[in-house]
């Protein structure tokens, strides 16, 4: 046998039985998440009994973190890879401007991969980015009871989740809770009571929570939430066109509108238009995000102003910094209501 045969063969017998994240939670019966966090050196020591117990049983086991991750928490490249859905969403633009700046303020870089919001294409746009030696990984791409941040953490991989977030992950997001009640009690303030939702895909945390406002504000002033006035749909302009119309279909339609992002809103505009509904003098309607573009339109759009420069300001801080705490995890920032002509009293 070759001298180079001999040489491999060791070193694949080690990869072979490399103790990895997973193997330690399945002896400490444990999830991988649970390991991944108490082992993080980025965050704070946690010194309970299940930890300390964790950290017996991977010491025990022999386990080394990768090699790779490591060098990724020292940032040798100063280069940070963001995945986004799409670019051409305009919410996803101002995120990726906001983090190119808070990047270079601190001598980085940002490079950015589109997925069109697909969960295979996440992994394959982050295994693209770390090839290239990223520090880290900024993702506003988190879906409900997708796994993907899980497996980063798992394998150590430094990474924050932006706009979005799991519920366990280091993540910077805005208040979508806030944000949907406040949306809700201006449209209740200014005299609606029949208020429908475009409520976004359900599989995003951006949308549930602004929905979960929305029923909020509706039932502290002891209103219904009605099922057929609250519309799934996308985060496109078609989608909120379609659910307008949906909207205006029922029996008892809504005198207010509240779409939880400005791409359904402004399909909502047009989809009214075409059906000779005047905004605001039939219909009042609030979108979500302020971007730049509503304020310019025909009739100006009452919206909520997201601080897209604080999001990715904390979410960059948090992936070279790590949380201070375990209540500093998932940092939350507020927004703010903008109103605008495309809300009105309802009409007697």
């Amino acid at each position: 046998m070759e001298k180079s045969e001999m040489d491999s063969k060791p070193a694949e017998a080690s990869r072979q039985t490399r103790v990895t994240i997973l193997d330690v939670a399945s002896a400490a019966g444990v999830s991988k998440s649970t390991v991944s966090r108490i082992l993080d050196e980025r965050l704070p020591r946690s010194d309970n009994e299940t930890s300390r117990r964790v950290r017996k049983i991977a010491e025990d086991m022999g386990y080394v973190r990768d090699v790779s991750a490591a060098s990724l928490r020292r940032g040798n490249t100063m280069t940070v890879g963001v995945i986004v859905p799409r670019l051409t969403d305009t919410v996803m633009a101002m995120l990726y401007e906001a983090l190119a700046k808070a990047c270079g303020k601190s001598g980085r870089f940002a490079i950015v991969a589109t997925t069109d919001d697909k969960p295979r294409a996440d992994r394959l746009a982050a295994e693209s980015l770390l090839k290239r030696g990223v520090d880290g990984l900024i993702l506003s791409t988190a879906r409900e009871d997708d796994d993907f941040p899980d497996e980063l953490a798992a394998r150590g991989v430094p990474f924050v989740l932006a706009l979005r977030t799991d519920g366990r992950s280091l993540s910077s997001v805005g208040d979508d809770r806030l944000g949907g009640y406040l949306a809700t009690r201006h449209l209740l303030d200014l005299g609606h009571r029949r208020i429908g939702v475009i409520a976004g895909p359900s599989y995003a945390s951006s949308s549930r929570g602004r929905v979960e406002g929305y029923r909020q504000a509706l039932e502290e002033a002891a209103i219904s939430v009605r099922p057929d006035c609250i519309v799934p749909s996308t985060f496109g302009i078609d989608a909120g066109a379609d659910a307008a119309l949906h909207l205006m279909r029922l029996e008892d339609r809504p005198t207010a509108i509240f779409a939880v992002n400005d791409n359904t809103a402004i399909g909502a505009l047009s989809g009214l238009s075409r059906l000779g509904i005047s905004v605001p003098n039939d219909v009042s309607i609030v979108g979500y995000n302020d971007i730049p573009i509503v304020s310019h339109l025909p009739t100006p759009l009452t919206t909520l102003r997201v601080p897209f420069e604080q999001i990715a300001s904390n979410a960059l801080d948090l992936l070279t910094s790590g949380a201070i705490s375990a209540d500093d995890r998932i940092r939350i920032s507020a927004p703010t209501l903008i109103p605008r002509k495309s809300s009105a009293k309802p009409c007697s």
